[in-house]
């Protein structure tokens, strides 16, 4: 089922971009329904930068067509930029300024009127619990307070559309944990969301989730409906060379799709014909001592893993998901980026 046009705050149709002889982008289509959390993820490369960068008008598609709450970004990206909030990787307000002065001075970018500036500079303060720290130095924030201002920064302005890249990249688990909260609180106010992680946890908590692969969509969809739709179970045997058991798993053609994690290995079964006894047989006939071992549901992880093995077209599940064509044409062995 797919989400009626006035639902849907940020539409992607085939979108390409290219730099050079080089294609960063190849025909993406999905789109993002009014008031979603939704998660982009890949690993290095994928386009998942790009991608925001040309939802946020920063960048021209090379082919293709984006709307932001309705608002063609080619035709009229003035008006599309002012109904979004956009926050990069990199850092980009002045190390020189307090916290206040910072936000004061975006407001007046975004020609918010004098008389309600510091209204939306204190709610915002407090919203974020940067108040007891905003006559601070903003060069002397951690990087968890940094990435708390750069998005009261991108709100000044009251979008209802926020594009985050990798906004808990690098920050510590409590600082990770509080931004987390910041997100939930303005989800119950209506905003919508649309970010990118490399963290498998934060992709969870996401209403759906588009996996980015060598520029292509891979797979679209809710994190259940991801994990059901691909009908495996996981037998997760630890061992003290993960490395050589996989390799030795790999020469099996019906566990060559066995994946290392940590001092783990998943192997995943068809779940309509898993039987535990006849697969811990498999494996002990080939040479290979399992002392430790849990039959699991795959992780999303698991997921994208599959998809990056699998050459086929996009799968797509749950509302609002794109019809787009992909395939992954490169394996993959992390989704970090």
């Amino acid at each position: 089922m797919t989400t009626s046009f006035a639902d849907i705050a940020v539409d992607a149709q085939a979108v390409e971009k290219a730099f050079g002889s080089r294609v960063a982008l190849k025909g993406v289509t999905f789109s993002v329904g009014r008031g979603e959390l939704f998660g982009l993820v890949g690993p290095d490369g994928a386009g998942k930068t790009t991608f925001l960068r040309v939802l946020a008008g920063l960048l021209l598609p090379t082919a293709g067509r984006v709307c932001i709450d309705g608002i063609d970004v080619g035709v009229d990206p003035v008006e599309a930029k002012h109904r979004i909030g956009y926050m990069s990787q990199r850092f980009s307000l002045s190390q020189t300024l307090t916290v206040a002065e910072n936000l004061e001075y975006i407001a007046e970018v975004w020609h918010v009127p004098p008389s309600d500036r510091r209204k939306r500079v204190a709610r915002l303060l407090e919203f974020s619990r940067l108040a007891p720290f905003q006559t601070r130095l903003t060069g002397n924030l951690s990087g968890g307070m940094k990435q708390k201002l750069s998005l009261c920064a991108c709100l000044i302005h009251q979008p209802r559309i926020l594009l985050l890249d990798e906004p808990t990249i690098g920050v510590d688990p409590i600082s990770r944990r509080d931004f987390w909260l910041i997100l939930y609180d303005l989800l119950q106010e209506g905003s919508t969301i649309l970010l990118s992680t490399p963290y498998m946890d934060e992709a969870e908590r996401c209403s759906r989730v588009a996996f980015l692969l060598d520029g292509r969509l891979i797979a679209c969809g809710s994190p259940d409906e991801l994990k059901g739709d691909l009908g495996t179970v996981i037998l997760d045997i630890r061992c003290s060379d993960g490395r050589a058991v996989q390799k030795r798993l790999r020469q099996e053609p019906d566990l060559a799709d066995a994946a290392l994690f940590g001092d783990h290995v998943h192997i995943p079964f068809p779940r309509v014909i898993f039987d535990l006894q006849s697969a811990l047989e498999r494996v002990r006939r080939i040479g290979i001592e399992v002392d430790h071992w849990q039959v699991r549901e795959p992780s999303l992880e698991d997921v994208f893993l599959a998809f990056a093995r699998t050459p086929s077209p996009v799968a797509t599940s749950g509302n609002g998901g794109g019809s787009g064509r992909g395939s992954a044409t490169d394996s993959a062995t992390s989704a970090h980026d």
